[in-house]
């Protein structure tokens, strides 16, 4: 019975320390595509009206909106999808956008992952909409 014990306190004790490796792994990876993320202002002069979709996934954050472009201004920004680790307070950054004309606004304290996923999502729906 003592043995029965010992192997499973073992397994169990495998098991922990895996996860706690994998953790480890997936907060580094984490980490350096977010360093990686950079957001680039677009010239808003060469998008024409209309509504235009974006995405963008920075591990464990996951953004769809759709911007709406009239007279060469950024009118509204509507989040279709935030799936986000604790970032919901990072999408008031639309109304940042909106005001700025820009999308040199700073990210959110406490919820920088769900704001550059955000700024992001919103670089390449204006990219899309120069590119259309």
């Amino acid at each position: 019975m003592k043995k029965v014990i010992a192997i499973i306190l073992i397994i169990v004790f495998l098991i922990v320390i895996g996860g706690a490796i994998a953790f480890n792994v997936m907060s580094k990876k984490s980490e350096n595509e977010l360093a990686n993320v950079v957001i680039t202002d677009v010239d808003l002069s060469k998008i024409p009206d209309g509504k235009y979709e974006g995405g963008s996934s920075i591990f464990p954050v996951s953004v769809k909106l759709e911007v709406t472009v009239q007279n060469h201004k950024i009118t509204n920004i509507k989040i279709i999808k935030h799936d986000n680790a604790r970032g919901a307070k990072a999408e008031i950054l639309t109304q940042k956008v909106i005001m700025a004309q820009s999308l040199n606004v700073d990210v959110i304290s406490g919820a920088t992952t769900s704001s550059k996923a955000i700024l992001k999502a919103i670089e390449i729906a204006l990219n899309n909409g120069i590119n259309q």
